[in-house]
Order: structure tokens, then sequence, then C-alpha cells
């Protein structure tokens, strides 16, 4: 277990043929990019949570039945920082860290003073997104890199602030059939007040580009939504998205903003600036696309932490919510590496602590009379047992149902994002916080398909569709596996989406890591971004 989590993994920077088993099948063509922490101590140093290690890419390309491994480290001014130090400068997540170590209480101040909002890290270690024509190595702070698709280096650092003021941002943002890209971020105590904002950055095309203007000084403010208190913003890592509306759930998970300026200054890190308030309230924000307007009308639930929207959907004048929701803040906890390196039993006994996810499907009626009784449930939507109930002040109480449980890293067939769909595809825990199987869950039959393996620890499953594929479900399952047998290679695993079963595996000579999120590019993009850098490219300066 502590092999998982501890030491630093190797790069393997040119690409490596892996060894198949079974099958690939030759329409596969493309490249799965993952990315997630790979590195925990430099020179004698060691970072306190798993979220905080430096930033590690790896992809498997397919190309005619066949697959190439690579990985590199993200060479962010976080990383080059770090390792020219030979040790850790840059504060991450649940490490504080000063550039000198001889710093004293009146330069901590002095610091202090001069960075009310303190200046985050690059070292982008969550997810892969796509802005444009360009790929971003992500985190949750204002800052994202640009990466080459394939060959994994490190490009231009990009920083949100400079086109909208967002001091927060989400790694999981959508796109629409134009391939627009949308997010959501927290804009902090700017002009005395704390917003969430949504924004939309235009998928520029390569003949627009001619005066080298980047897409993201087309962004575009689509709504701000006040924050509740100024110093108190929700924490959030995703949000849903219909053709009409935005999702955004306002969770009593929140960040203590007076506790973060002063964070550095006391030697705290930023984790501790996160608070749990059971007793408070969940928000669910229904935002029309249309009118660029939050819903009238207050829709609430019980305080839950949500990491995770599986996906949203309208159906007979009613919002669909499905997401992966827990009764507490414990999984971060469970992922301080103290927790994750005690011994067995005492890992066990940890873990009881640990809140169990579920997927629970909320409906939101969008037009509940006004005349209905109080007390009443204001959802008609069929085949669901989630309610809503009027309350006497007007607002709405939201019950969900519990569709699944124990299932996180949810993907779905992305052609029915925002629409009503069938299939989940997750990763299954049990009684602790690491997954040990892949599933596929159909909401319809409520019956699962799973795949598993002893000493196999798998990363989100990523569905690639068939071409020209008719039903939700063709196409193909991808997880990176790292097995702790050491008479086995880690490998890439592939699952027909329908069946479950194993096609094939592509087993490589090379020190994977536990990920966390990425995106399978097809050849047909990697070809079109090819001509776009022969076009001219984009210009982030």
């Amino acid at each position: 277990m502590q092999s998982l989590f501890t030491g630093n993994k190797r790069e393997c920077p040119e690409p490596v043929r892996a060894e198949i088993e079974g099958h690939i099948p030759q329409w596969l063509q493309g490249t799965l990019i993952r990315n997630g922490p790979g590195m925990h101590k430099v020179g004698e140093t060691v970072y306190n949570h798993w979220f905080d290690g430096m930033a590690l890419l790896h992809s498997f390309t397919f190309q005619n039945g066949e697959v190439f491994y690579r990985s590199k480290y993200l060479r962010s001014d976080t990383y080059k920082s770090n390792i020219e130090a030979n040790r850790i400068v840059v504060s991450e997540f649940g490490t504080m860290a000063y550039p000198d170590p001889c710093k004293n209480i009146f330069s901590k101040a002095v610091s202090y003073l001069a960075n009310v909002i303190p200046d985050f890290t690059d070292n982008c270690l969550i997810n892969i997104i796509k802005y444009g024509e360009d790929f971003f190595a992500s985190s949750e702070t204002n800052y994202i890199r640009r990466i080459d698709p394939r060959t994994l280096e490190t490009l231009e650092k990009v920083d949100y602030t400079k086109y909208a003021s967002l001091n927060l941002a989400t790694s999981h943002p959508h796109y629409d059939e134009d391939g627009n890209t949308y997010n959501i971020g927290t804009s902090i105590a700017e002009k005395g007040k704390t917003k969430y904002m949504i924004v939309k950055i235009p998928n520029t095309k390569p003949d627009e580009e001619k005066k080298k203007n980047t897409c993201f000084k087309n962004c575009e403010i689509l709504c701000s939504i006040p924050c509740r208190s100024l110093l108190n913003p929700s924490y959030y890592h995703s949000f849903g998205m219909t053709p009409n509306y935005v999702i955004f759930i306002e969770q009593p998970f929140k960040l203590n903003i007076l506790k973060m300026m002063t964070a550095s200054f006391k030697g705290l890190n930023w984790a501790s600036c996160l608070g749990w308030y059971p007793d408070d309230k969940t928000y669910i924000h229904i935002i029309d696309r249309r009118t660029k307007k939050p819903l009238t009308g207050k829709f609430y639930t019980d305080a839950l932490v949500v990491y995770h929207h599986v996906n949203a959907y309208e159906e007979d004048n009613h919002v669909v919510i499905d997401i992966i929701a827990y009764n507490n803040n414990s999984l971060y906890e469970m992922f301080y590496l103290e927790n994750l390196t005690l011994q067995n039993r005492e890992f066990e006994i940890k873990c009881k602590t640990f809140s169990l996810p579920t997927c629970r499907r909320f409906v939101i009626p969008l037009d509940h009379a006004k005349t209905t009784e109080l007390g009443s449930n204001v959802c008609t939507l069929g085949n669901t047992t989630a309610y809503a109930l009027k309350e006497k002040d007007g607002s709405v109480y939201c019950k969900p149902e519990v569709l699944f449980e124990g299932i996180e890293l949810p993907r779905i067939n992305y052609d029915y994002n925002g629409t009503k769909y069938r299939y989940i595809y997750a990763s299954k825990v049990q009684w602790r916080p690491i997954p040990t199987k892949i599933i596929k869950c159909d909401i319809q039959t409520r019956s699962c398909l799973e795949w598993r393996e002893d000493h196999c620890w798998p990363a989100e499953p990523v569905f690639v569709k068939l071409p020209d594929g008719k039903d939700e479900d063709d196409g193909v399952i991808l997880s990176s596996i790292v097995s702790t047998d050491a008479k086995k290679s880690s490998f890439l695993l592939i699952l027909d989406a329908k069946t479950f079963k194993e096609l094939g595996r592509a087993s490589v000579s090379a020190d994977l890591h536990l990920d966390l999120h990425g995106i399978f590019i097809p050849e047909e993009e990697l070809q079109a971004k090819k001509q776009c850098a022969d076009f001219g490219g984009a210009d982030y300066n």
C-alpha cells in the first residue's frame, strides 16, 4: 500500500512499445493522456498530502493495433524552483513551504502584507483540459500550463486573472457541440465582493488567429453568482451543464479567506483553510444559459460534499442532476500521507471514519406553481424516488434518490452529456477511498458489471466511442492499472464498454503512477492541432 503513494516515480520521456495481450481494436487511434502526482519527496523534504506531489503526465498512444507509452514531469515554475533548491520551496494544498529556510517572523509578515491573496502554485496535477485547439494541464488555481499532447512537453503558463478575475477555477470544464469551453471559478473579494463566475472560452479557429488572438482574450462572463459570505466561499471541484442550464452546487465545505490570507504568516497550509459546516444547507443554483441569470427560487438540500458531477439533463420541465456525494469532508483527510502509510490494521481503523460516496439523483422542478400546497411534493417527474418539498418561505427542499453506492471518478459517453443517458463508468470503492474495481452502472436496470484483478489498482475509466456507433455503450473503456504484484507489470486495460469483457492489455516496463484524471484525444484532433500549429498557432503572451 505504501508504495502506491510514497516515493518518486521515474520519467519515461521517450516512447516505449507496450507488450500486447489480447488485441487492440484497429479503429482505436489517438492518445490517452493522464495526470496526477508522481513526486512526493524533494531532497530531504516530503509533502504532507498525496494531492501535493509534483505533476507527472503520462500517455498511451494507439497506432494501428500497437501502444506506445511515455511520461514526463510537468516542468512548471514550481517544479523548477523545487528541483533547483533540492527541497520543497513552493506551498501546495497540504504543505506550506518557505523559499528561505531561515525566514523569520518579520519577513513572513512583509510577505503577508504584500500578498493579501497569495500567489498559488502552477503545479497543475489534476486534469488535462482543452481550450480552443490547445491542451492544458490544470489544477484548481488561477494557473494552467499548455502542453504538447504528443511529446508531453511543457509550454506556456496561462494566468486566468489576465482574462477574468478568477482566483480559483475547476479542472472539470464542459464543452458544447461547437467546441467552446465552459468553466466556473471564484473571484475573491474583488471590489468588496466574492462571487462565483461562469465563463465561456470560445473555440478560436486557426483562420481567426492571423493576429495571434488567443481564445482566452475572447473570454465571456456568462453569469456571476454572489457568494453567501464575502469571506467564506464554497469549495467545488466540478459543475453540471445541460443545453439550457448550468448547475452549480454551493456546499457547506468552505474556504476561509481570512485564514488563507494569514496562512503563510501563521505557518498553516491551505488545507487548514477549508472548513466543514455540517449544520448548514447545500444550495443548488440553476443558471439559465439563455438569459444568463440564475432561476428565481431557492433550491436546497442537506449538508453534503460533492467533488464530481456525473451528468445533468432536462426532462418534462425538470432538471435531473446526478452527482457523487459524501456525508462529510473525510475524503481529503484520508489522503494525508501519514494516514496512507499507516500499517494495515491502523489503516483499517482510520478508514472507519471515511464517508463512502453515493451516486445521488436530484430532480429540480423548473416551474412549480405558486399555489402549490405547502409541504407537498412539487416534483412531478415519474420513475424516481427523488422529491422536492415546497416550504413556507417559498424555498424548495430537495431530497435525492440514491442510484448507486461506493462509486467515484465517474465518466460517461460525453455525447450524452446534458441529455438523458443510461450508463455510468466509474471506480468502485468499498471500506476505503482507494479504488479496487472498475464498474459499469446501468441506471435503467440498476444493475452493474465489474472488472477487478488481485493486486491491481485501477485509475478512472475513460470511455472512447466506436466511430459510427449507434448505442450509448458502443465503444471501449481505457484504464491505467498499477500492479503491486512483483511478477506482473503495470498496464493499460482495454474493456469492451458494452459487455465489460477484457479485449486486451498493454503492459509497459515503466514506473506507472496512480493518477487522477485525463482525456482521450482522437488522432484526427491531433492532426487538426498540428495543422493549426503549422498555420501559426496561438500566442498566450
